[in-house]
């Protein structure tokens, strides 16, 4: 369905029972990424939970209206939690999706009951590391213009964000399939402006580590253990100043522990809620545009 949430067009999913504890899951990739692989990853759920995965502002098939802020991003989340009626949900993202994900649980904590995150940083300190990665591999060869240029947000239109993004895929996966990369670049979504304002805008800015000690709810972390670009020592950072935080670690997983072990992932995953977030219908509150 199509929402307007804080003036933007919003593509939405509802899924799973209206009255059963809500999941908000946010996409990775800030301008590649779409609801595709948080319905991928948390629709499973919605044979107990209510999960709503969308398209954030600027990416997929929504609206582009700036700004492409993490606090923007944050708000569009609170307010479909409003527009769902609900008044505390389990927020989650993966990757870029968990900067978001993160910065909700700052910025509305009480409205919050729980966290999952996968594969993703409490600071920008894992592009250094991603950089080292980068240079010290020899599974795919790199365009040192293209990669600078993709991560300093500098994409020149959409058929760019794609062909640059096509060129490091390969790094992505514990074991890489060409063939299998080659098929998420072409079903992909390419938004160069919100890509753009992540690491224009955005990046310089993000570091939420003074701030995670004042997290009270439950927060679950997974990564894979060979993931290049947010690497385990991210994790351990996150889990390190949480205090009611649990870290999990995907051993035969690059960046996607979610696809590449996705029997465990799903099961440490519902296991956590089952804990946390038991199954139960919720009282309802107004809802609110």
């Amino acid at each position: 369905m199509d929402l307007l949430i804080n003036g933007c067009r919003l593509n939405v999913e509802d899924l799973g029972p209206r009255d059963a504890p809500l999941v908000i899951a946010h996409h990775g990739g800030g301008g590649i990424g779409s609801l595709a692989e948080p319905r991928d990853t948390f629709g499973p759920l919605a044979d107990e939970y209510r999960v709503i995965v969308f398209d954030a502002r600027g990416c997929g098939v929504s609206e582009a209206v700036a700004p492409y802020s993490h606090a923007q991003w944050a708000a569009d989340v609170d307010a479909l939690r409003r527009w769902a009626g609900v008044e505390r949900v389990t927020v989650a993202g993966g990757s870029y999706g968990g900067f978001i994900a993160l910065e909700y649980a700052l910025a509305y904590p009480e409205h919050v009951e729980a966290v999952v995150l996968r594969d993703t940083s409490a600071d920008g300190s894992n592009l250094k590391l991603a950089f080292e990665n980068a240079r010290n591999q020899d599974r795919i060869e790199i365009d040192w213009d293209n990669f600078n240029r993709y991560w300093s947000g500098r994409i020149r239109d959409d058929a760019d964000l794609k062909q640059c993004w096509s060129e490091m895929i390969g790094l992505y996966d514990h074991d890489y399939d060409p063939a299998r990369s080659a098929a998420a670049v072409e079903n992909g979504h390419y938004r160069h402006e919100a890509h753009n304002w992540c690491f224009q805008h955005n990046w310089g800015s993000y570091d939420l580590k003074d701030r995670l000690p004042t997290i009270e709810f439950p927060v679950l972390v997974t990564v894979g253990r060979h993931d290049w670009v947010t690497p385990v020592s991210s994790s351990e950072t996150i889990a390190a100043l949480v205090p009611h935080s649990e870290l999990v670690v995907f051993e035969e997983s690059g960046h996607s522990p979610q696809t590449e072990e996705r029997a465990r992932f799903q099961g440490v995953i519902r296991d956590f809620m089952h804990r946390h977030v038991p199954a139960r219908p919720v009282p309802s509150v107004s809802s609110a545009g």
